[in-house]
């Protein structure tokens, strides 16, 4: 009878200690798992010079057309006007606020003849008007932001094909941030705080960084616990 008692003991003690050890784990998955979401921002108006807006235009290509967002080269028009020419915005942007710096960008005077430009996924676009892959060879032209650190990148915030008609880029009804006033200053140490931050050697990301320290916690719950089971069992065993 009492050898029975003692192993009824035994039994809650192994029984009680799952309990904490799988909400330990379950915090720890919780830690890996929900700071990793700012990482996927990678290509929203945080990676862009939201100061600053450009006029381009071109020819596309390289269309690759899907989540989490879609891509396309453009080779830019040789001949551009000075600023962006008369074109119709959309609606969520036709506040004066909006338009008005829309209207002044002027146009893309940078080094590279092609950009890569990162807009929204189909799931958006095709609310805002284009509801179709664009096509190679098409024609596009754009009003955005150049990339901060890599300055071959480019990101709309309203674009225009077929002739003119406008695709918003903006979530919301304005845009990211207030560009400075036209003619933008400091251009040419804006071109080599860019040439600078793209020789710098890139920090680890924000994902590498929490899938560590999530490791490292895992580990230490998973050896605790490890050590508690032999320790329970030890102490079944003298008891006995």
């Amino acid at each position: 009878m009492r050898l029975a008692r003692r192993t009824v003991s035994h039994d809650r003690s192994r029984t009680g200690l799952g309990k904490p050890v799988s909400a330990f784990l379950a915090v720890a998955l919780t830690l890996i798992v929900v700071p990793a979401e700012p990482a996927r921002a990678h290509h929203g108006f945080d990676d862009f010079d939201t100061d600053r807006l450009y006029y381009l235009a071109g020819t596309v290509s390289d269309v690759r057309w899907g989540d989490p967002h879609s891509y396309f080269r453009l080779t830019l028009d040789r001949d551009r006007p000075a600023d962006t020419p008369d074109l119709a915005l959309p609606e969520q942007l036709q506040a004066p606020e909006d338009s008005g710096p829309i209207n002044a960008a002027p146009s893309y005077g940078g080094s590279h003849d092609e950009l890569e430009v990162v807009i929204a996924p189909p799931s958006y676009t095709g609310r805002w008007g284009l509801d179709r892959p664009l096509a190679d060879g098409e024609r596009v032209e754009a009003v955005g932001y150049v990339g901060r650190s890599h300055d071959d990148e480019f990101r709309p915030v309203v674009f225009w094909f077929e002739n003119g008609t406008p695709v918003n880029q903006v979530l919301g009804s304005q845009l990211p941030a207030r560009p400075l006033p036209v003619p933008y200053p400091d251009d040419d140490n804006r071109e080599r705080d860019t040439a600078a931050a793209a020789r710098a050697p890139d920090r680890p990301s924000a994902l590498a960084v929490w899938g560590t320290a999530g490791g490292v916690l895992v580990a230490g719950v998973l050896g605790a616990a490890l050590y508690l089971r032999a320790r329970s069992r030890r102490s079944g065993g003298s008891a006995s």
